[in-house]
Formats: C-alpha cells, structure tokens, sequence
C-alpha cells in the first residue's frame, strides 16, 4: 500500500486500465478503443524554473526566463508522449495532422481545439478529468531533476531531440518533420520528446515574466492574458529554442505543423 504524501491517492484510480513502477517511477495507463496512453507519476516537490541570463544569451526571447525556485504542492499525472494522431482520431473522429502517421504527435491543433478533444476524452472515460499542464508542471516534468539547458545536459545532438540543426557547425541529420512518438530516448523520469518535435501547448494565460512567482499551485490554472503558452520547441526549432526554459504564447485559435498537446491528469 502506498503510503507516501507525494504518493498518488487513490492508486489506480478508476480510469486506469493497467499499473505498475519501474526504475523511472509509478506508471499507469489509459485505454480507449483499443489504443494506450501511458501516464507517469510526477511527485511534488520544488525545482528552479526558468533559466540564468547566460543561457538564453543572444536568442529572441517572447517573454523573459527569469530564473526562480516553484513550489508544485501537488502531484499529477503526465503522459508519456504527446498526443498522437491515432488517440486524436479515436476521440474525435477527424486528424488535422499534415504530417500523417498514427504514432506521429498530432499537431495543426489549437488551444481550443485541444479543450474540446479534453472534454470530450473525459465523456469517454468514466472518472477521467484530462488537462493540459501548467507551465510550471511542465517545464518540472521536462527537467526531470536537471537544471541545465537540456534534461539531457548542457548540450544536445539529432539522436537525443528533433530539432532544426542547420546553424550548426558540421553536418548533423535535420528531419524537417515530426517523428513518431517514443523515436527518441526519454528524460530521466521517463516522458519522452518534452524537447523538440513539437510544441506543447499548456493550461496557463501568457505572463511577460514568471519571476515574481515564489509559489504557484499546479491546480491554478485560471488565465491571466487571451495569449497562451507553448513549451519545448519543435522539429522546426534551433536548439536555443527546444530548451527546457523556452516559451513561446500563441493565440487560443492558432493551430500549427509544429504545435501539439500532452495530458495530465
């Protein structure tokens, strides 16, 4: 029996169709017409988000990354993988993808769009109550204990992130395009492409500058701006931008090849 305060409770909850741990940490499942979608366990806790001037050095930057110590009081569950087109379809019956492949992310999706794939994912799945993350559980998610640029180290290469390396020294494999979800290999905490592939949209209102804040539940999700938050970067992205600190805002209505969604619970 799980007995922790950063344990998950109830565990299983009644949505899950499969459960269990591994080195990476408490996992479960999500079943719907046959298709999976596996959740890891994100433990409350603090980490540093946001990123030290050095870092973001000479990069266009929409907001700043002011670095600061967030408290998530609660834990949660993420995906694994963002959205593919095949869970896409099964819940809404169409693909807006331009890059077609039933493991692909599904991206050309907007912030409303993916509001209206939660609600209706919720109706299918008794229990279930689906969200996007804030931007705060993401960018935890993403670091994985790290605090470097990357969960991966100070640096990435093509076989660790799809990204757009064209500015690069030497020749080095440019995809132009998403890979299919699981390509390439996971953080520490097992999710995987939280770099690269593509945008991820999150729960949370556009702020300048997340600085000021000491603290922010992840249950706080109400907006504070029409603009809404990217995180991660996408296959179109030179490495500055496929950060973990990285952050982009788009309107609710923008749907894009390089913009997808990832669930927590």
């Amino acid at each position: 029996m799980l007995r922790s305060a950063a344990s998950p409770a109830p565990f299983p909850p009644p949505w899950a169709s499969s459960w269990g741990e591994d080195a990476c940490g408490l996992w479960l499942t999500v079943s719907l017409r046959g298709i999976r979608q596996l959740f890891r366990w994100i433990k409350p806790g603090r980490f540093l988000m946001g990123s030290p001037e050095e870092e973001s050095e000479g990069y266009f930057l929409p907001g700043k990354e002011t670095r600061h110590e967030v408290r998530l009081s609660k834990g949660f569950w993420l995906a694994d993988t963002a959205v593919t087109q095949e869970l896409w379809q099964a819940v809404m019956r169409s693909n807006p993808s331009g890059f077609i492949g039933p493991q692909h992310p599904v991206e050309r999706v907007s912030w409303d769009m993916a509001q209206q794939f939660l609600w209706q994912l919720n109706a299918l799945i008794p229990g279930l109550n689906a969200r996007l993350p804030t931007e705060a559980e993401w960018e935890c998610a993403c670091r994985a204990g790290s605090s470097g640029p990357f969960s991966f180290g100070e640096e990435i290469t093509p076989e660790q992130v799809n990204y757009n390396p064209s500015d690069e020294i030497g020749e080095k494999l440019c995809r132009r395009r998403t890979v299919p979800v699981k390509s390439l290999p996971a953080n520490a905490w097992g999710l995987h492409e939280m770099h690269g592939n593509v945008w991820e949209w999150c729960q949370d209102g556009w702020q300048e500058d997340l600085g000021g804040e000491a603290v922010l539940d992840p249950q706080d999700t109400a907006a504070t701006g029409v603009l809404r938050v990217v995180k991660g970067g996408s296959w179109v992205c030179g490495a500055g931008y496929v950060r973990a600190a990285s952050r982009d805002r788009c309107w609710p209505d923008f749907s894009g090849g390089s913009i997808g969604l990832r669930l927590a619970v």
